[in-house]
């Protein structure tokens, strides 16, 4: 019975993300590894039912200065080769998309994006993503789509926010699972990126939050549950 999630980290933080804390009510028993802090990546066997790779600092464009990333890129091609369910999130979306040959760069007028902003589904009326919705955004660098990917949402300053590969891979620019307290925590960091274009400031951020976070949360419930398929009770 794959009962494992294998969740990737880029930070010493909290584990109180909406994967690490919703995958539990789904069944499932997450396993953290922080490779950045010299952890091994862990093997693939039987129970692995999917993984998880978080966002973080780190970019994809940086693997001399943080050379775990060129680790966790082949690791990523294991899971690929063994058609492990692998969910990449903003970092571990463009990891993904490095993996499988795409272009992960700055935007070409140095715009970053901090804050909520709208996410559209490709194709209007689809069900990837409903109407008006916002999501959390933290990040200066885009992915595009792989080749033999589908594109799944759009958005404004980066055109390319989702894509899915096959059964097995999804990849979204956006946090989905941020919560209220982790973006407290972002707005709170010097490193924050107030003064770069496209940065919403904190009141901006904090009505769209008030407004959108909720929703955010109850999709991203919906989509862990979709992609890893719930698995059966342990009384099974």
């Amino acid at each position: 019975m794959r009962r494992k999630i294998l969740v990737i980290e880029h930070h010493d933080e909290p584990r109180d993300d909406l994967a690490s804390l919703y995958l539990p009510e789904l069944g499932f028993v997450p396993e953290w590894y922080r490779p950045f802090a010299g952890e091994a990546l862990p093997e693939l066997d039987e129970d692995t039912a999917g993984a998880v790779v978080l966002g973080g600092a780190p970019n994809v464009d940086q693997m001399d200065q943080y050379p775990y990333l060129r680790d966790e890129s082949r690791w990523i091609e294991q899971c690929l080769k063994q058609d492990i369910p692998i969910l990449g999130l903003c970092l571990g979306a463009q990891l993904l998309a490095h993996v499988l040959g795409a272009s992960v760069a700055p935007h070409t007028e140095g715009a970053e994006e901090f804050g909520l902003y709208p996410v559209a589904p490709v194709e209007p009326g689809s069900a990837f993503v409903p109407d008006h919705f916002f999501a959390v955004q933290f990040h200066s660098r885009g992915f595009e789509i792989p080749k033999g990917a589908e594109a799944l949402a759009v958005g404004d300053l980066f055109p390319n926010q989702a894509f899915r590969y096959g059964a097995q891979v999804l990849g979204t620019q956006f946090h989905p699972e941020c919560t209220l307290a982790i973006l407290r925590r972002w707005q709170a960091l010097t490193a924050a990126p107030w003064q770069q274009p496209g940065v919403q400031s904190k009141a901006e951020q904090d009505r769209l939050a008030a407004k959108h976070l909720d929703n955010a949360q109850h999709w991203f419930e919906q989509l862990l549950g979709d992609f890893f398929a719930s698995p059966p009770s342990s009384s099974a």
